[in-house]
């Protein structure tokens, strides 16, 4: 037994759509498939947690132990990736302590706030990172690992740290690769 779905298989999960060569592995996570799209060639590893809103491009790796939480919305567009452990938060609690936290209270006291997360063509996550609602990571961009993405990172950079800090430009020499 191969340790992805099989096409037959991948048609029985209820995603809302899926192109070619989708591979999703048996031991990840898919909550809310009706609420998620898959371009043509993706690749999604062990352990991963996709959860809510999400519409992945083309030629997209996700890789083990990623949480997608998309209650806000997540948008990979094509040529991105997640490097392993990485977290993507859509949504999130308001831990002033004026509210209670977590999805077992009602909504009347809680505070959760939305914020559609976007990685643009080309951007790339790497490992450990955490990405916050309402982040663009623009066309080109890097969060090197262990990141904190609390804002928006502009196009064609590399961006390390807790929060987030510019380290350099990006080449974009990857672009003479894509005909």
């Amino acid at each position: 037994m191969d340790s992805f779905y099989s096409e037959e298989e991948l048609k029985g999960i209820g995603l809302k759509s899926y192109g070619a060569k989708v591979k999703i592995s048996r031991y990840a996570k898919i909550y809310s498939p009706e609420s998620i799209s898959i371009g043509d060639n993706v690749r999604i590893d062990d352990f991963c947690i996709l959860s809510g809103n999400i519409k992945l491009g083309s030629n997209i790796h996700i890789s083990a132990y990623v949480a997608l939480y998309g209650a806000g919305g997540i948008i990979m567009e094509d040529f991105t990736g997640i490097s392993a452990r990485s977290t993507v938060y859509s949504a999130m609690d308001d831990f002033s302590g004026d509210f209670l936290i977590g999805p077992v209270h009602d909504d009347k006291v809680t505070n959760v706030s939305y914020g559609r997360v976007l990685l643009k063509r080309y951007s790339q996550v790497g490992a450990h990172c955490v990405i916050f609602p309402g982040v663009t990571i623009e066309e080109g961009s890097v969060i090197g690992t262990m990141t904190l993405a609390n804002k928006d990172i502009p196009e064609w950079s590399i961006y390390i740290g807790q929060p987030a800090s510019f380290l350099k430009h990006r080449s974009k020499g990857l672009l003479t690769l894509i005909p």
